[in-house]
């Protein structure tokens, strides 16, 4: 079996959860691996330590770089420093997210924007600091963390799920524009993950705790979320994120034109892929009969 050649991997929201995971597995898979994280040397030391400390003796390496993708300029900032280190940059993957727990009404218009900035505009942000390398490279991987809640959309994550389904619209966008610069694209799509992530733990939950009290008749199933989203577990024993950061590195390590357009890392049984096959399908349904099937390969 060929040995994968080492890539140059930017991961976004490094600090906790898969993107954590991810960076230390792909540093010890021999890959040269970026982690990126808001305020490393400050509030999140401790996490970027971590990560160091982890990988010390991996095959590959592990540097942390400050990545706002609420900021085009700190985005930029972080691939122009990552380009001057390593000469170039081969794979992107978009973790950054923030999750959103509540009645849809509840949330303040203000408060929904804010969740399409993180977990949509923030991709595009660090995609304009990207795309320009990966073009006049010819090659990359744009590697899109998205979220199996966007096929079926559960109880209680309006704007988190709304937002994740904008991210997985710009990714499918995006790959019609940069196949035919030799830049590959996949969307990954996690199941449901209750232990082994912040994602829970450092939820948002909606401001207008009036609008919440009103739903008085849906109180006892807000309660019982949690309990209630357990039973998605297989065989009742939470899902490990570790197999999404396994995904990952088995998608980095596959050769160019052998990756998956979607993949699913799912301990949940959430059943993505049941929808995942009929879109791909349409998908390419539609660049057949518009005559643009060239747009779905390298030129």
């Amino acid at each position: 079996m060929t040995t994968p050649r080492p890539s140059r991997v930017l991961l976004t929201g490094s600090g906790t959860g898969v993107a954590a995971l991810a960076a230390v597995s792909l540093a010890e898979g021999g890959h040269t691996v970026f982690a990126s994280m808001r305020d490393p040397e400050g509030r999140n030391a401790a996490k970027a330590q971590a990560l160091r400390d982890a990988t010390k003796t991996a095959a590959g390496s592990l540097s942390v770089v400050e990545l706002d993708v609420l900021s085009e300029e700190s985005a930029q900032s972080a691939v122009t420093e990552i380009t001057e280190e390593a000469g170039g940059l081969d794979v992107v993957v978009h973790n950054a997210a923030h999750l959103l727990v509540g009645v849809t009404e509840a949330f303040s218009p203000e408060e929904v924007l804010r969740a399409f900035d993180v977990n949509a505009v923030g991709a595009l942000r660090v995609n304009r600091a990207v795309l320009p390398v990966m073009r006049r490279q010819e090659s990359g991987l744009l590697l899109w963390v998205g979220s199996g809640t966007t096929r079926a959309i559960p109880p209680f994550l309006g704007p988190y799920t709304a937002a994740k389904a904008a991210f997985d619209a710009f990714a499918d966008s995006t790959a019609w524009d940069v196949a035919v610069y030799g830049i590959e694209t996949t969307i990954l799509m996690p199941g449901v993950f209750t232990q082994g992530t912040a994602h829970f733990a450092n939820a948002a939950f909606p401001a207008d705790t009036e609008r919440t009290a009103a739903y008085d008749k849906i109180a006892p199933y807000l309660a019982s979320m949690g309990e209630d989203t357990e039973r998605l577990m297989v065989d009742g024993v939470s899902a490990d994120p570790q197999i999404v950061a396994d995904e990952i590195v088995r998608i980095v390590d596959l050769p160019e034109g052998r990756r998956p357009r979607r993949a699913v890392a799912d301990g949940s049984d959430y059943g993505a892929e049941i929808v995942n096959g009929a879109a791909e399908e349409l998908r390419l349904r539609l660049a057949r009969r518009m005559g643009v099937t060239t747009l779905l390969q390298r030129a």
